[in-house]
Parts: C-alpha cells; sequence; structure tokens
C-alpha cells in the first residue's frame, strides 16, 4: 500500500533471479542495486544491465510508468540523488496523469475489505456457539472425519442459519 515501491538489491548475493522467481520486480517502480563500491562496481554495473534486461520482459504497469534501475552507495554517497530523483518524477507522473487519486482511492478500498473481513471474521467468532462449532469441526478435521473445505462450508452455513 505505497505510492512507490523501490526494490533494493545487492549485486553478486544471488537475489537476482530469486527477485524474478518470486514476481516482486513485477512491482517494483525502480530497482536499486545497493553497495555498488570498491570490488562491488563491476558486479553492480553487471547486476544493473541484468535487471534493465530482465523488466523489458513484463508488460507496462497499469499507471504507464516505466520502472527504472540504478546503483548507490551510501559508503561514496553518489547515486542517492538519482534515487529520489526517480522517486519524486514517479509522484509527478502520477499526479500528471491524475493517477495519484486514483491509486489512493484503491488503497482506501483495500484498506475497507480488508478491515472489513477481519471485524466480520472477529465477530463471527467471537459467539459461543461459533466456539463451540468450531472446536467440533476442527475436531474433525484432526481425526480425518471432514476435509478443511467442507468443514469451513459446514461452519458458515450453521452459523448463518442461526
Amino acid at each position: 500500500m505505497t505510492d512507490f515501491f523501490l526494490l533494493l538489491m545487492l549485486a553478486g548475493a544471488g537475489d537476482e533471479l530469486q527477485g524474478i522467481k518470486r514476481g516482486i520486480m513485477e512491482m517494483a517502480d525502480a530497482i536499486v542495486i545497493t553497495k555498488a563500491d570498491g570490488d562491488n562496481v563491476q558486479k553492480s554495473k553487471q547486476a544493473m544491465v541484468a535487471f534493465k534486461n530482465a523488466l523489458h520482459l513484463f508488460p507496462e504497469n497499469e499507471f504507464g510508468w516505466i520502472p527504472r534501475v540504478a546503483m548507490c552507495s551510501a559508503m561514496q554517497n553518489t547515486g542517492i540523488t538519482e534515487v529520489w530523483e526517480t522517486i519524486s518524477e514517479h509522484h509527478r507522473h502520477l499526479q500528471v496523469k491524475n493517477q495519484l487519486q486514483s491509486k489512493r482511492a484503491e488503497q482506501a478500498i483495500f484498506w475497507f475489505n480488508a478491515t472489513l473481513n477481519e471485524l466480520w471474521r472477529q465477530r463471527m467468532l467471537s459467539t459461543p456457539a461459533a466456539i463451540k462449532e468450531k472446536d467440533k469441526l476442527e475436531s474433525a478435521i484432526r481425526s480425518g472425519n471432514k476435509s478443511p473445505f467442507d468443514a469451513a462450508d459446514e461452519f458458515l452455513t450453521t452459523l448463518l442459519k442461526n
């Protein structure tokens, strides 16, 4: 639930493929290879090229933003200004396209649904009848007499009848 997703990567740590496997790169608005200093500069440059190439395989995001890839070093104080400029550019991009308000509205809807689900769950499970029914069904699941899916369906059906 953010306006900007910054993925920080460390060159040479084997995270490159892991990030691709998990789909995290698809969520990123920018990828920054950190600790691009000393003996790690060349590895960082190679990682930057690899990430840029990988990003070309992903479809454009819903806001028309093309993720950026950069390097930075806190030790050398390099690239940090460029990272901030990328974040600011992304923010301006969302504003110009009138997408910042849309994104915020979607975030609010997400939190409404998450809160509603949690409140619904808490209230459904807090009555003595619900606790008793849940315990009974958990026992049936443990003993192998009922699948978790059938038990969940039975639980809701029973609670909604009462």
